[in-house]
């Protein structure tokens, strides 16, 4: 299905995010939110998300205090229960950011590596900037063959690298299978990518080896927001990934193609 056009402005955006629950009062509750925060802080690595963050990040409040900042939940730690929120200005912002980063990438003609542990909501959006880039004259990576982790395979389709196990596309915050990839990279000779756009594990894997990591991330996933914070990933886009609708982000990927130059693909 075709992406809309003309793509949104900011502010129908905004309308959009708010009214499909992509950004705003989001389905993730508040104890959810706060319990990753704290396994954070407590050096559970599950929810660093392939980063490495040492000691820096072992008070629950400033993890916290980030995410109030640069994802716009409710900054009051007595507030432990019932809503949260993502604030749809800080993903849009978050958008244009990305945006500028895709337009270096397609001037410079960069080499992009497209990866999702959200198969069921976010692939459309990576296929889709992938197609864009292509046709900008972006060499999109194509990952080795025969790639295993996490008891799984590492496979690409439609231009984006995912996780598989049993037939099945698999959700995971892993950092494991973009480190399959690169060290395949390395085991053929061929070069890194230049630039990295993803989710959870496979970003923080990316941003973590040094590569410009652009990625999308949930409330509840703090890892991403703390990256970027410290500068080890480039750019952290706020919203929940993962709507009961995967047609919803339709019109979010129109306005990050058109704000970053590029041309929508059929």
């Amino acid at each position: 299905m075709p992406i809309p056009s003309p793509a949104p402005n900011r502010s129908e955006l905004i309308d959009h995010l708010v009214r499909t629950r992509i950004a705003g009062d989001v389905a993730t509750p508040r104890d959810n939110n706060l319990a990753h925060y704290r396994r954070l802080a407590n050096g559970d690595r599950h929810y660093w998300l392939g980063l490495e963050l040492g000691d820096r990040w072992t008070d629950e409040q400033d993890v916290l205090a980030v995410m109030a900042e640069r994802c716009g939940v409710v900054d009051d730690p007595q507030h432990r229960t019932g809503q949260d929120t993502i604030d749809p200005e800080l993903t849009v912002d978050g958008l244009d950011r990305m945006a500028t980063r895709l337009r270096k990438a397609a001037e410079d003609r960069q080499r992009v590596l497209f990866a999702t542990g959200h198969p069921g909501g976010l692939l459309d959006v990576h296929r889709n900037v992938a197609a864009s880039l292509r046709a900008a004259g972006c060499e999109i990576v194509v990952i080795p063959p025969g790639l295993g982790a996490d008891d799984g395979y590492v496979f690409q389709f439609c231009d984006v690298a995912m996780l598989e196990r049993g037939a099945t596309l698999w959700h995971t915050h892993s950092p494991e299978p973009m480190s399959a990839i690169l060290t395949g990279l390395e085991g053929e000779g061929r070069p890194w990518p230049d630039l990295v756009m993803a989710d959870h594990g496979w970003a923080g894997c990316a941003g973590q080896r040094g590569i410009d990591a652009v990625g999308f991330a949930d409330c509840n996933d703090p890892a991403l927001f703390i990256g970027e914070a410290e500068g080890t990933v480039a750019v952290s886009v706020p919203l929940d990934d993962h709507v009961v609708n995967p047609r919803f982000y339709d019109p979010l990927t129109a306005y990050l193609i058109a704000a970053a130059g590029l041309t929508p693909q059929p």
